[in-house]
């Protein structure tokens, strides 16, 4: 019975998944009288440098809302794409953040969600891939979870996730190494 708000790009989306069905939509489907609304583009960064941003599309959303749980996917676009990883602040002053580098679009995504929605933040990684950046923003990642006490699912360290990592089962899952089929959001994920 929960009303879940998921800000992403082609993972949360579910983009070979038939751009319907992510994790969004198995957690929906399991739980009964819950809603997950999926704030999800193809491409988009978490940096925020455009219209299509998490930062821009997450201001984009009725502030008069009240949502029981944020959900944010850490952006394999960011890694790919190279953007500045920037710093962690020692300040929660939002003026203090650099959105347009990859933690300081983390820091303002969280500081947002804390005094205009007023609920608990989550943020996911995708399972391991082989990307040196990436790792990078996962562990950022975990040290703004010390920070701020925000929640973390961290799919790229799951040992059990990655012991499967390109096996024959690993394929089933997923279409690519960043995105999931549905049976792989069902199943795995």
């Amino acid at each position: 019975g929960l009303d879940i708000i998921w800000l992403g790009s082609s993972v949360a989306y579910g983009a070979q998944a038939g751009g319907y069905y992510s994790m969004a939509d198995a957690i929906a489907d399991r739980h009964a009288a819950t809603t997950c609304e999926k704030y999800a583009i193809n491409g988009t960064t978490l940096t925020n440098l455009d219209a299509e941003t998490y930062v821009s599309r997450m201001k984009t959303i009725d502030p008069s809302r009240s949502p029981d749980l944020f959900v944010v996917q850490l952006s394999t676009n960011d890694a790919t794409s190279h953007k500045p990883y920037g710093e962690m602040t020692d300040s929660f002053d939002p003026s203090t953040f650099d959105d347009t580098t990859i933690i300081g679009a983390m820091e303002t995504i969280i500081s947002y969600v804390r005094t205009v929605f007023n609920c608990p933040v989550v943020f996911y990684s995708g399972s391991y891939y082989d990307s040196e950046e990436y790792a990078v923003m996962v562990d950022a990642l975990l040290q703004l979870q010390e920070k701020w006490g925000i929640g973390v699912v961290d799919l790229f360290h799951n040992e059990e996730m990655t012991a499967i990592y390109d096996t024959e089962l690993y394929h089933t899952y997923m279409s690519d190494t960043i995105h999931p089929f549905r049976q792989g959001y069902i199943e795995w994920w």
